[in-house]
């Protein structure tokens, strides 16, 4: 038998049953902070191939190289390392999340082209969103309390994580609020006085510690006649 170390790819041994290139991934999903690294796995054997040729590929728009030829392409290079046929890339941000295919080239095999792919997704804590609050409005008139985009990955998902929250809104079934599930906006059909407080939006997707905008005063006034 041929044993190669590192051990990411190995070549059977001599008058063993032919098998074509076979090319895998023990993670086909990768999943990791921003700033940190990411290993995407890439594990092959060959039947006859000793010096097989080892491609990585990013799927986005246009198919871009990140590895061929022994080296490292485009903005990639310096920032990733490879063992094996196995990269790992260094320091992740959002722009290094999505798809990326392995391929391994075995000219002497019988199927001499294999290939599998990983997608890696970085994930991102909240950042302070910004909030839009009136300081006033008068009783039975409509009004929203805007709650701005925090750069997040994956994004708030769900008024329960992206909210305004005002600790003067009244928990009752005749509130005159709703919570808009897709902007994270609180939206008054109808304020009354009673709905006067500090309102402020909180930015939550499980990824690190929740943020907050400062909170706002909204005073509501009853109409002068």
């Amino acid at each position: 038998a041929i044993a190669f170390s590192p051990p990411p790819f190995f070549v059977s041994p001599s008058g063993s049953s032919c098998l074509p290139v076979t090319v895998s991934t023990n993670r086909h999903m990768v999943e990791v902070r921003e700033n940190t690294d990411a290993v995407l796995s890439c594990m092959f054997q060959t039947e006859k191939e000793q010096n097989p040729r080892i491609e990585w590929k990013k799927k986005g728009k246009d198919v871009s190289f990140v590895y061929f030829d022994g080296h490292f392409k485009g903005p990639f290079e310096g920032r990733a390392s490879i063992e094996g046929a196995t990269v790992t890339l260094k320091k992740v941000t959002q722009e290094d999340a999505g798809e990326y295919r392995c391929e391994i080239s075995a000219p002497l095999d019988a199927v001499s082209l294999g290939e599998t792919n990983v997608t890696l997704k970085v994930l991102v804590p909240p950042h302070t969103p910004s909030c839009d609050i009136p300081s006033g409005a008068v009783t039975g008139s409509l009004s929203y309390c805007a709650a701005g985009t925090s750069r997040a990955s994956p994004p708030p998902p769900t008024p329960g994580s992206r909210t305004t929250s005002p600790s003067a809104l009244p928990a009752t079934p005749n509130a005159t609020y709703v919570i808009n599930a897709h902007s994270g906006n609180t939206e008054f059909t109808s304020v009354s006085k009673e709905d006067s407080g500090r309102y402020s939006c909180l930015a939550s997707n499980g990824v690190g510690l929740p943020k907050m905008c400062d909170p706002k005063h909204m005073t509501i006034e009853d109409v002068n006649v």
